[in-house]
């Protein structure tokens, strides 16, 4: 049986160099390198990882590293492939830069989003700032991106799982 750091270090791996849909991909490769675990154990790994489930461009789901994965590319590439598929709630894209967060909307759907998360105050948001299909989000200090999508998510569906 190999130990949690290493079977940590073979999730990353498989993560980064494999479009992976689902656990159980994860875990077939994960026994195929020795690996011995369950599917509950794996999932508490992801979390631990913070790895996130994202719409991929082909209408899947794929798992990707937070420090690696773009959520804005892999939307922007779903759009551009299928621009007639409008995304629920005007979402485009989400990127982040320090403590900042853009959000990327179709015109007019930015003012109604940004009230919504500042209405709502998230213990994450110190606030907003919105044009027409832009949205600031000002994050409080050290909060992760993976913390930022998960606060986020009661305002913009497609971020959750």
């Amino acid at each position: 049986m190999k130990n949690k750091v290493a079977r940590l270090q073979a999730i990353r791996e498989i993560i980064i160099h494999s479009r992976v849909k689902s656990q159980d991909e994860i875990l077939k490769k994960l026994h195929e390198l020795g690996f011995d675990l369950t599917q509950a154990t794996l999932s508490r790994d992801l979390k631990q990882l913070r790895i996130a489930k994202v719409p991929g461009n082909d209408g899947s789901y794929v798992y990707i590293m937070p420090e690696i994965g773009s959520i804005g590319k892999l939307m922007q590439e779903k759009l551009s492939e299928n621009p007639e598929r409008q995304i629920p709630g005007g979402f485009i894209s989400i990127n982040f830069s320090g403590n900042l967060s853009v959000i990327k909307t179709r015109p007019g759907y930015a003012g109604s989003l940004a009230y919504d998360i500042d209405s709502n105050t998230p213990p994450e948001v110190l606030g907003t700032i919105a044009g027409d299909d832009t949205v600031l989000v000002i994050l409080e200090e050290n909060i992760s991106h993976q913390q930022a999508m998960l606060a986020l998510s009661p305002f913009i569906p497609v971020l959750h799982d």
